[in-house]
């Protein structure tokens, strides 16, 4: 029995970076060996064992034959025969079938490694230096999650290209319908770990390039080629805004449902009538309608969901809200729901500030309106609304009328509220 690191964790070493999990394949092994020397069987489609002390991965080496579309569709042989370059050949890039025996890997995660004792088949590290996304062999056609994978890759790693003859391999695949056969929840799994990765817009720029894009997500798809407001520089498509956005997202560190929020705020600018361009009138509405489609369709979770149709309805007024007075601003953080669910509309303002610093020339701009809307909202939040409601009461009041007072008493302090931010920033006299 041969046990060697594979994989991820061999990569990122030998790109001096840390934190990958360890992945380890070995070979000449059996299911009944490993168990019989305490690993424990996790594995569902194929033998997938975790370690007694340490709880890491151990796979046994193995083949794979393409039986039906989609990535499910495989039937997996694993054997003590099975060589490691054959488990190698299976793997998506070259970048990722690389090995190194297990005798060969220091305990210091800082260590450098040994690099002479490097499993490496198919140049991987040739492509490592070289910062080239490239497929092992044919076999990557027979899996289509492997396009979100590697468009994945090419979001964290953001100064590798994609090989042309990969880039040929994967518009084939979709042409030939095999990202159609892929299931919702590894579709939004890929979709959701692109968005966290460094620069997001990569992976979006390479699932359109190879035609993925438009059979994922139609909806953004055609975002490009559609003009931008006058406003937000009109050299600049929505497409093109769309991806400045998302790595604005990145650049702030924004959490995932912020990124998702996003992706989906300007879906409306796509459907936009001729005759109303380029102000695209009303595409606040249809954004939320396209983003409720996608959400089911790739089962989003709701709490993404229900943040992406805050945004999407309520960005533009967000934008606009410094021109608003208090009564105005408190309706707006009412119609966000901001009193019940403060933390999201903290998320919501997120957004909307990288939808405003996500063009060219506005990547440094500040962006006040968020400040301002969260010294209203801490306002309301202030308010104690059982005294309100108590004295409402006893002046009979009922019903709407008791929420009104506590309306009125909410409107009253985001007032004073806003009349003291204006003041602070107004500054001394002279």
């Amino acid at each position: 029995m041969q046990t060697y690191l594979v994989g991820g964790a061999v990569r990122d070493r030998l790109l001096g970076l840390a934190g990958s999990d360890r992945d380890w394949v070995v070979v000449g092994s059996t299911p009944e060996a490993m168990t019989a020397q305490g690993y424990l069987a996790v594995g569902r489609d194929f033998p997938v064992f975790l370690h007694p002390v340490t709880r890491e991965e151990y796979a046994l080496a193995r083949t794979e034959r393409k039986s039906a579309p989609g990535y499910r569709g495989f039937v997996v042989h694993a054997a003590p025969d099975v060589t490691l370059e054959q488990d190698l050949s299976r793997r998506d890039l070259t970048v990722n079938a690389m090995a190194l025996p297990a005798a060969s890997v220091p305990a210091d995660a800082a260590a450098p490694l040994d690099t002479a004792a490097l499993v490496d088949p198919f140049g991987g590290r040739r492509d490592l230096d070289a910062r080239v996304l490239r497929h092992v062999t044919e076999a990557f056609r027979e899996d289509p999650v492997r396009i979100l994978r590697l468009a994945r890759f090419a979001a964290r790693f953001t100064d590798f290209a994609v090989a042309p003859e990969t880039l040929a391999l994967m518009r084939e695949m979709v042409q030939a319908g095999e990202v159609d056969a892929l299931v919702p929840e590894r579709v939004w799994q890929e979709l959701a770990r692109g968005l966290m990765e460094q620069r997001p817009s990569r992976m979006f720029e390479v699932l359109r390039e190879c035609g993925a894009l438009q059979r994922l997500l139609p909806e953004v798809d055609r975002l490009w080629g559609v003009p931008q407001p006058a406003t937000h520089h009109p050299e600049v498509d929505t497409g093109a805004h769309l991806m400045l956005v998302l790595d604005m997202a990145a650049q702030l560190q924004a959490p995932l449902p912020v990124r998702f929020a996003c992706l989906m705020h300007d879906l409306g600018k796509g459907t936009t009538a001729p005759d109303v361009l380029p102000r695209h009138i009303g595409h606040e509405q249809r954004s939320v309608k396209l983003l409720q489609r996608i959400c089911e369709r790739w089962r989003v979770p709701v709490e993404l969901r229900e943040l992406a149709e805050v945004v999407a309805r309520e960005h533009g007024n967000i934008h606009r809200s410094a021109q608003l007075n208090p009564a105005a601003v408190l309706r707006l953080l009412e119609r966000c729901d901001a009193i019940r669910k403060p933390e999201r509309f903290a998320q919501a303002l997120l957004a909307c500030e990288c939808d405003a610093r996500g063009r060219q020339g506005f990547e440094a701009r500040p962006y006040p309106v968020r400040a301002r809307l969260l010294t209203a909202l801490d306002a309301a939040l202030a308010v104690s609304t059982e005294p309100v409601a108590q004295a409402a009461k006893g002046r009979g009041a009922q019903g709407p009328a008791i929420g009104a007072a506590i309306h009125a008493a909410r409107a009253d302090a985001v007032t004073q509220a806003l009349a003291g931010a204006a003041n602070d920033n107004a500054g001394p006299s002279v």
